[in-house]
């Protein structure tokens, strides 16, 4: 009998409702859709983690999509402890987050690599010690009024039409989220994601 793998899905984002709708909570918002779309169950709480979560079997392999309530910055602390409760190894965790160096309607699926100054992707890296682990960078641009800082334009709410064009965004990577995690051989499953996406930004561009 196969063994059961374990597989950790984290949003990036900052709790409560002043920061629902806000550019740095895209990540959220992508497992909030994740969630629904695929039929989870409701979010719970559990002492022993510093996050809201919640869990399905999917063919045999166990999801568990998490929204870590520490604060952006302490993101780290709530992918460490599922991390280490459920013994997950770091190439099977997959974090969603904003990156202002992508473009609105884009993304980028990657193992590794640097923080790019996000400030909850350094503390994951901290806390697992590892940056050996999947990365979903959601493009959230960057302010078109120079003199706003960074810090108060990710804090600023996504506009509504931005926000119609991320569902579309949300549903390509969901519909492909299981075979991204489960895929002995991922990058023909990260090339379709990004070839999905580029295509649905193009659409976008025409509409506009």
């Amino acid at each position: 009998m196969l063994k059961t793998a374990i597989y950790l899905i984290v949003g990036l984002g900052n709790p409560g409702i002043q920061y629902g709708k806000t550019i740095h909570n895209i990540g959220f918002m992508f497992v909030d859709y994740l969630a629904s779309s695929i039929g989870f169950p409701e979010y719970k709480q559990d002492k022993k983690f510093n996050a809201l979560y919640t869990e399905k079997i999917i063919n045999g392999n166990k999801f568990i999509i998490i929204k870590p309530h520490t604060f952006m910055n302490l993101s780290g602390q709530a992918v460490q402890q599922f991390v280490s409760f459920y013994k997950i190894k770091p190439e099977n965790v997959f974090v969603v987050h904003d990156d202002i160096d992508i473009k609105p309607s884009k993304i980028k699926v990657k193992l590794g690599g640097s923080s790019g100054g996000h400030n909850g992707i350094k503390n994951i890296d901290l806390m697992l010690g590892t940056n050996n682990y999947w990365r979903i960078r959601i493009g959230v641009g960057r302010p078109e009024n120079k003199d706003i800082q960074i810090n108060n334009y990710v804090l600023s709410n996504v506009p509504e039409v931005q926000m119609e064009k991320n569902e579309k965004i949300f549903e390509v990577i969901s519909n492909n989220i299981e075979e991204l995690a489960t895929s002995d051989n991922k990058q023909p499953v990260v090339s379709n994601i990004t070839l999905q996406v580029s295509e649905l930004s193009k659409t976008i561009l025409m509409k506009n």
